[in-house]
Formats: structure tokens, C-alpha cells, sequence
């Protein structure tokens, strides 16, 4: 019997990882948290074998709790699932921690197939995200604008490109909106943009939307 940790804000996602992996996994306990609070609760309360984790979190957000997880459960394997392109944060992810990174799109058999990897010490990634970070390798690999962001400021930038506003970001993240807008300042000097609709833009050339 295995222990999942279900970490996503939406209940029917919630309930439809319990139903997908209750097939896979006969006689599996499973928690739930809808935020990195709950998060945080649950794993102070009981102990789990794996965890799956999205990125868009109210308040603190997914990368940010990673990051706590593996500060305080180095050990617990996370699956990042994620309604983001991988283009968007899987690299970001793994470097946090993650021991996978799958977006929400991906075939229901691949979940249990990461998880199992994952569990058993691997990582799990596509074979489009292998090549890509198996280009990282290369010496001759140069990057792109957005790479030089901080994690703080490319999930700002990423929320921008959706069109939310400054005050939006600040009450999604619990900050400011000062220093959302001096983040926004920092993005738009390193990406060469002058405005957020040109952030918009530098989103959808390269690749960034979801």
C-alpha cells in the first residue's frame, strides 16, 4: 500500500487522481490539499511515499512550496502535474527537486509509470523535456532571455503573460504590489521588452503559453 499526497486547488482534479490511481495502486491511502498550507499540515500530521504537486497554488505557489518540501522531507519524492507547457517551469522544477515534472495532458498510463519511477530513486520526464535537457549539456548551448530569470520572476512574468495585473499577481503571491512591480521592472530589463503586452508577446514567440 502506498501513501499519495494530492496537492492541487481543484477539487474535481482532486477526486479524479484518487479514482486513476486507485486502479493502478490497489489499496492506496490518499491525502488531499487544495494549498501549500494544507500541504505543509498534512505532511507535518502524517508520513507519505510520494507526493503530486501543481504549480498554480492560491497564495504561496507551487515552485516555492517544492522548494520548502525538499528542505523539510528531502526524502519524499514530488511529481509536479501540471497544467504548464514544460516549456514553462519543468526544468525550474527539477532543479528545485521535483523527481518528475508531467503536464495535466499526458496519458493517464504515464502517471503511474512516473510515480513508480520516481519512487524507486528516478526521475521521470518526457522524451521532448530529455532532449531539451540533454541540449543543456551542450557546449555550444547559449540559453534564451527568459532563462536568466529568477524562479520569483519568471513566475511573475508567467502571470503576466496571462494578462493579470500587477494587483492580481501581488494578492495571488501574498506580496506587494510594490515589489510585484519592481519584479515586473527586473523582467522587462533582462527579457528587452518595454511594456507588459510586449512580455505577452515575448510569451507566445517563444513558446511560454499555455
Amino acid at each position: 500500500m502506498i501513501r499519495v499526497l494530492i496537492v492541487d486547488d481543484h477539487a474535481i482534479i482532486r477526486r479524479g487522481l484518487r479514482a486513476l490511481l486507485s486502479d493502478d495502486f490497489r489499496g492506496a491511502a490518499f491525502g488531499e490539499a487544495s494549498d501549500a498550507r494544507q500541504a505543509l499540515e498534512q505532511l507535518r500530521e502524517k508520513e507519505w511515499d510520494v507526493a503530486l504537486l501543481d504549480i498554480t497554488l492560491p497564495g504561496k505557489g507551487g515552485l516555492d512550496l517544492l522548494k520548502e518540501l525538499k528542505t523539510g522531507w528531502p526524502k519524499l519524492p514530488v511529481l509536479v502535474l501540471s497544467g504548464h507547457s514544460e516549456d514553462q517551469f519543468a526544468i525550474r522544477m527539477l532543479k528545485a527537486g521535483a523527481g518528475g515534472y508531467l503536464t495535466k495532458e499526458s496519458a493517464p498510463e504515464e502517471l503511474a509509470k512516473a510515480i513508480r519511477k520516481i519512487m524507486a530513486g528516478g526521475r521521470y520526464v518526457s522524451p521532448a523535456l530529455a532532449e531539451k535537457l540533454a541540449l543543456r549539456l551542450g557546449k555550444d548551448f547559449t540559453g534564451t532571455p527568459h532563462e536568466t530569470l529568477s524562479d520569483r520572476e519568471y513566475e511573475v512574468m508567467s502571470r503576466i503573460a496571462l494578462g493579470k495585473t500587477v494587483t492580481e499577481i501581488a494578492e495571488e503571491l501574498s506580496l506587494s504590489a510594490k515589489t510585484i512591480s519592481t519584479y515586473r521592472a527586473r523582467i522587462l530589463e533582462k527579457l528587452g521588452v518595454k511594456n507588459s503586452a510586449e512580455i505577452v508577446q515575448y510569451a507566445i514567440l517563444n513558446g511560454l503559453m499555455n
